[in-house]
């Protein structure tokens, strides 16, 4: 059995981000990184922090837009239009959760294509779907950088996604079909999912529950993705 280092794969991604950072600058291009948090989710809170201390390692300038949480739909709106607006933004990111009386489609929908860092505007979707050069959201895109760093074939594989949410589920298996994989989404309707498991060669658990995926459901040699933060007895999070 073989561990796919995500830690040490994400430490060399990031040193590479630190030559490409440090050329813009060079040219004169200076990115900043726009984050919008409604709210005091705790989850969330702890999201933002490590984005920004991501941007501060990387050498990206990073601006946090704190908004309560009885904040208006319009009032967001005006403010990704602001940002949408500013040269110096060079990415959006508005972070969910976001309290249930906003629409967080409409506000996907008003991040500016160019700007929209999680690839969450209904453009970039469709040409996710299209498989054209998109922005993609970040899950799905960090599975598919493991994939080629340890060089896993996805080329007709048989591969299951089990989770079908906008921000993990969908796009996953949009890029692995734009891979080529065979792809099978289950979700809590599917039956049988024990049987359909059976036979992947590649499972991505995206549902965060812990201890859902047993070894009994995996056949020998499959890749085995768990994209899920659970908390253990033990404390810990996988």
């Amino acid at each position: 059995m073989e561990i796919i280092d995500g830690k040490a794969l994400a430490k060399n991604v990031r040193e590479n981000l630190k030559t490409e950072v440090e050329d813009l600058k060079n040219e004169g291009i200076i990115p900043k990184f726009a984050v919008i948090l409604i709210g005091a989710d705790k989850a969330s809170l702890t999201y933002v922090k490590s984005k920004n201390k991501a941007c501060k390692e990387l050498g990206i300038e990073y601006e946090e837009i704190l908004l309560d949480e009885n904040t208006k739909m319009e009032e967001l709106l005006r403010i990704i239009d602001e940002l949408n607006k500013r040269k110096d933004i060079s990415g959006i990111l508005l972070q969910s959760p976001i309290p249930k009386h906003l629409d967080i489609n409409e506000a996907f929908k008003r991040i500016a294509p160019e700007k929209d860092v999680d690839g969450f505007n209904p453009c970039n979707v469709g040409k996710l779907c299209l498989n054209q050069d998109t922005f993609i959201s970040c899950t799905p895109y960090g599975i598919m950088r493991m994939f080629d760093a340890y060089n896993i074939p996805l080329d007709g594989k048989n591969a299951v996604v089990i989770g079908r949410s906008n921000i993990v589920g969908k796009p996953m298996a949009l890029s692995l079909l734009n891979r080529n994989a065979t792809v099978t989404i289950c979700h809590s309707k599917t039956k049988d999912l024990k049987e359909i498991t059976q036979d992947a060669d590649i499972i991505i658990a995206a549902i965060g529950r812990k201890h859902f995926v047993t070894e009994d459901m995996i056949k020998e040699g499959a890749v085995v993705i768990d994209v899920g933060i659970n908390r253990t007895d033990e404390r810990n999070l996988w």
